[in-house]
């Protein structure tokens, strides 16, 4: 459970951050146009903060966090979110700057979205057995 508290912290400072980095980056380039950098806090501070507590939650009342399936989707989820945000800031710079953004960054968004889902699909190989535990010794009680 300490690991998900952690990585809510991280992943609350890092939306915090990236949304002072877009309003900077913005301003000092007088630039008014769409950027990805606009979405990248929101990504950090749903996909991050919210769903790293929402999980919490899960484990201190389903207790997920000692399986297999549970390290998986920490491992999957977390690299892909870094993945996914690394790649909305790389191109949202690039807009910012007025640089084509290529195909390799729209792959690079690709596999971190990838490893977000194959990491949410491990969340709920996590949960399945304990909930169905949970339902089962409420019914015999």
């Amino acid at each position: 459970m300490r690991r998900l508290y952690l990585a809510a912290i991280v992943y609350a400072a890092a939306g915090l951050a990236g949304g002072l980095a877009y309003r900077e980056v913005t301003h000092a380039r007088d630039f008014t146009g769409y950027t990805q950098l606009a979405v990248l806090h929101t990504h950090l501070l749903t996909l991050g903060l919210i769903v790293m507590l929402i999980v919490l939650a899960l484990d201190a009342t389903l207790g997920i966090s000692g399986s297999r399936s549970f390290s998986w989707f920490f491992t999957t989820y977390n690299a892909g979110l870094v993945i996914t945000a690394a790649a909305l800031t790389w191109h949202g710079l690039l807009q910012v700057f007025g640089q084509e953004a290529g195909p390799a960054i729209a792959g690079i968004a690709g596999l971190g979205h990838i490893l977000l889902t194959i990491g949410i699909g491990c969340l709920l190989a996590a949960i399945n057995k304990p909930l169905r535990e949970r339902i089962a010794s409420t019914r015999e009680a």
